[in-house]
């Protein structure tokens, strides 16, 4: 039987900060390296030191520097670096799209601009549902490849007895995570008498006004082993973005690690499963009533194990070989073509 030539697949990432949006990236072209493909990332940033990689690297001053027929395909991984792929790449150009630039608060001055790049003719490729429909009133092709959380993450839950550990993850300068809510629902589940630690991490500080008195630890800029370890700690995960979120990767690494899960009832969010039963879900922005769920899961015992058993199965799509298999499948058909 003929072998099908392996996969020559580029992933063009804007810098190798600690970001999900480049963990996404990286595990990505992880996924295709296991299934026999090659996989390059290119950057314009320094050396990626938070996270192991599998792929090649190539690091340019210029995207100019990039030769597009060493490749099937040239991935633009932020609206930033789209215009620039599809200069270079024309129809092996693709945009992975990890949640609308358009809609943070943060971008707005610059919404026309990103607006103008989701409009390339470049197909798109999200890793969640909902961005499918948002991609589309700006070009056509759009497809679900999904999400990928590490295997590093994936444990039994482990339900101790002990007081319970309350995780809030991502950083407060950006408004789409909800931190603020977070907070404030911690506030209202104590003032119900819940007695939990708050656990703060983010790939940033504080900000000044950032209330860190309610946690009882707050950690910055982890590596991957090092975010495992410390979510693996913890009992409980608290998600309180916004809907401009695109999906939401600490809440599902923590279910992803036997944690139960306070999760706003986001489009992201609910896209996990249709039963929505894996967490026990807020109306977004309502912080008095993520505090009531909080509240419920840190005196419940036989709830939040339910509920961590749940969150742990519905998260195993998101194993990287699952999506690695998707990723293989669309572009082999789509270089066919």
């Amino acid at each position: 039987m003929t072998r099908v030539p392996p996969l020559r697949i580029a992933y063009v990432l804007e810098d190798t900060g600690l970001a999900g949006g480049t963990r996404v990236a990286v595990a990505q072209a992880d996924a295709l390296v296991d299934r026999g493909h090659e996989a390059t990332l290119i950057t314009k940033g320094e050396a990626l030191t938070w996270r192991d990689s599998k792929a090649r690297w190539q690091f340019v001053s210029s995207l100019d520097e990039i030769d597009p027929t060493a490749f099937d395909f040239v991935i633009g991984t932020f609206w930033s670096t789209l215009s620039a792929v599809q200069e270079i790449a024309g129809r092996r150009g693709i945009h992975l799209c990890q949640g609308y630039e358009g809609a943070f608060t943060a971008y707005q001055s610059l919404k026309a601009q990103i607006d103008t790049a989701y409009r390339l003719p470049l197909p798109k490729i999200t890793v969640s549902p909902h961005l499918v429909q948002i991609c589309r009133e700006f070009f056509d092709d759009a497809t679900y490849i999904g999400q990928i959380v590490d295997d590093v993450f994936f444990r039994e839950p482990a339900f101790r007895q002990s007081r319970p550990r309350v995780l809030l993850a991502g950083p407060m300068q950006a408004d789409f995570k909800g931190i603020d809510i977070g907070y404030d629902a911690v506030r209202r589940a104590r003032a119900s008498g819940a007695a939990f630690d708050l656990v703060r991490v983010s790939q940033w500080p504080a900000v000044e006004d950032e209330p860190t008195e309610l946690a009882a630890e707050f950690h910055v800029g982890l590596s991957t082993p090092d975010m495992a370890r410390l979510i693996a700690s913890c009992d409980i995960v608290l998600g309180s973005s916004r809907h401009q979120e695109g999906f939401g990767l600490p809440p599902a690494e923590g279910m992803a690690s036997g944690l139960a899960a306070v999760l706003s009832a986001i489009p992201s969010f609910l896209s996990f499963d249709g039963a929505r039963d894996y967490a026990l879900f807020a109306p977004e922005e309502d912080a008095n009533a993520m505090g009531e769920a909080l509240a419920r899961l840190v005196t419940d015992n036989p709830l939040r194990r339910l509920v961590a058993l749940r969150g742990r199965s519905v998260v195993e799509q998101f194993r990287a070989h699952h999506t690695g298999l998707r990723l293989e499948r669309y572009f082999l058909q789509r270089r066919a073509r």
